[in-house]
Order: C-alpha cells, then sequence, then structure tokens
C-alpha cells in the first residue's frame, strides 16, 4: 500500500498541523513540494478557518488537508467547512472524531486520526477512518507515553489500515526506520520549523536551529497534561511551581497564550516554544522543498544501502 497512491502525492511525508503555525500559506508550500501540507486549525477561529482554506486553494493545486482539534468548541463548524470546500484530506486530534465520520466519507474525504496509543488506532478503525497517525512521545508539543519505536509495531499488529508514523523523524534514516516498523509513510513537524517558508518568528526558527537535544524538556507531567518544548525560562518556572503542588489552573499563568507569544512575538523567554527531541538536527534554515526532498533522497539512499549489505 503506497501514501502516494492514497493522497495524490509525490512523497509519503505529511506535514504537522501545528496550532499557529499550520497556515494555507505554509500548507500551500508544502504540498506544492510534494508532501501534504495541512491548516491547524487548533488556534483558529471559524472565520480564520475559513480564510486559510481559501488561500491554500488559491496557491496549489496538489492535495492538502486540514487539522481538526476535536476538543475545541468551533469543531463542528470547522467540520462543516471541510465538507463545504471539498477539502481532500482531515487529520483529528483531542478527540473522537465518530459524529462526523460518514458525511466526511460521503463526501470522499479521506480521514486520518493521529493517535497516541494501539487500542485507540482499534477504535479508529472499527469507525472506518483510512488510515492512523499514529505519533510517538518523542513530537513537539502535546504528547503521549508510548515512543515511535514502541508504537507503530503495536499499532501495526493490531489494525488493517494504513499507519503513518510521527514522533522522531527528522532524516531519511528514521523515515527508512518507520518502514521497518510497518508505517507507510510520516508526519513531521520540528524538521519543518526552521523552513524558510513556516510563519513562526525569526527569533523562534533561530532557536530551533540553535537547540541541541539536552535543550528539550517536557512541562505538565505531574498534572498529566504533557508539552515537549526548548527549554526558556517558562518551562524552569512552570516545572519549578508543578513540583512545589501548583494546580493547573495556577500553571496556567505561564502557559496561557504561550505558543502565541513565541510564534508571533518571538519571545523566546516566555513562551512556549514546542519542538521534538529531534531538534539536534536541525542545522539550518532551508526552503521547504529543499527539506522534503532531502528527507526522501536520503530515505532512498539509506534503503539502497541495506539492499547492497
Amino acid at each position: 500500500m503506497n501514501l502516494q497512491d492514497i493522497l495524490g502525492i509525490e512523497y509519503p511525508i505529511i506535514q504537522g498541523g501545528m496550532a499557529n503555525i499550520a497556515t494555507g500559506e505554509f500548507a500551500a508550500a508544502v504540498s506544492n513540494a510534494g508532501g501534504l501540507g495541512l491548516i491547524g486549525t487548533g488556534g483558529m477561529t471559524v472565520e480564520e478557518a475559513k480564510e486559510n482554506i481559501e488561500k491554500c486553494k488559491k496557491l496549489t493545486n496538489k492535495p492538502f488537508g486540514v487539522n481538526i482539534m476535536l476538543l475545541n468548541p468551533n469543531a463542528d463548524e470547522v467540520a462543516k467547512l471541510i465538507v463545504e470546500y471539498e477539502v481532500p484530506v482531515v487529520t483529528t486530534g483531542a478527540g473522537n472524531p465518530s459524529k462526523y465520520i460518514d458525511e466526511w466519507k460521503k463526501h470522499g474525504i479521506k480521514i486520518f486520526p493521529v493517535i497516541p496509543a494501539p487500542s485507540l488506532a482499534v477504535r479508529m478503525e472499527r469507525l472506518g477512518v483510512d488510515g492512523v497517525i499514529a505519533e510517538g512521545t518523542e513530537s513537539g508539543g502535546h504528547i503521549g507515553e508510548m515512543t515511535t519505536m514502541a508504537l507503530i509495531p503495536q499499532v501495526c499488529d493490531v489494525v488493517k489500515i494504513p499507519v503513518i508514523a510521527a514522533g522522531g523523524i527528522a532524516s531519511g534514516r528514521q523515515m527508512l526506520a518507520a518502514r521497518a516498523l510497518g508505517a507507510i509513510g510520516v508526519q513531521v513537524g520540528t524538521c519543518l520549523l526552521a523552513a524558510e517558508e513556516c510563519p513562526i518568528h525569526e527569533n523562534y526558527k533561530n532557536r530551533v536551529i540553535k537547540a541541541k537535544s539536552s535543550n528539550i524538556t517536557v512541562t505538565g507531567r505531574i498534572g498529566g497534561i504533557p508539552v515537549r518544548l526548548i527549554k526558556n525560562s517558562m518551562t524552569n518556572e512552570y516545572i519549578k511551581r508543578e513540583k512545589e503542588g501548583w494546580t493547573k489552573e495556577q500553571l496556567e499563568i505561564f502557559t496561557l497564550g504561550g505558543l502565541k507569544k513565541a510564534v508571533f512575538d518571538g519571545d523566546i523567554d516566555n513562551g512556549s516554544l514546542m519542538a521534538g527531541q529531534v531538534v539536534g538536527q536541525v542545522k539550518e534554515i532551508k526552503a521547504v522543498k529543499d527539506i522534503i526532498k532531502n528527507l526522501y533522497d536520503e530515505y532512498l539512499e539509506e534503503l539502497e544501502k541495506l539492499k547492497c549489505q
């Protein structure tokens, strides 16, 4: 089974639907580069989601998708927009998409929920989705518990639908490992933060390319809402207060609007600089087409090496 054929794309690479980052313009750039660009509606109003879908359709004639955070109060309206604008692919997170699936399938929309555990993959398969994006804890932002290495084969063992690997992928070697584990493609996010077309503030972008893997931390582990980010003054203070027993509500003073501070204001001290464990592999700012092509070319090179051994 081939992800390129399923989605009508050149490379088996999906761009993560990163809230406040994955705009219509950015999604179009990824799709034009041969991957599947996603519009992340997690931080958007319904009107903003509509504007970004329209913008993406104007900028590319290639397939693209929309990511919906299902816990958002505007999820119902965004789900309708996907049908209205005939968006080819939808990915979902933070909730159960069951009430939308029949309508989406009726309109030929392909559905790929993001899942952190095998049990959820089984549940999604029963609902009739087209595939799942199994995301390991190595990823940036909100994370689950299982690593990609453990998650992907366990998901592949319990479902027959296509599995896309996410979390800890920023090189061809990691793409090849994902294939060996049973995935037919990958979703990437952190490596695309360094794309020229990525709309994050230059301060955020430069922090990403300078960061080492030792600069990554996780807030919210004690409270059950773990988020992976680059260390800064905010994360240090959050973790300190969390260990002191502060409640989730009290800790919100550190994170409220934190991603917007990083993305739009370039506040690298107090903003939420979401990034995954592969950040140490991201060394320079490049055009998105070069990032995606290099990723796939390296994958093919590594695959050839194995064949010759």
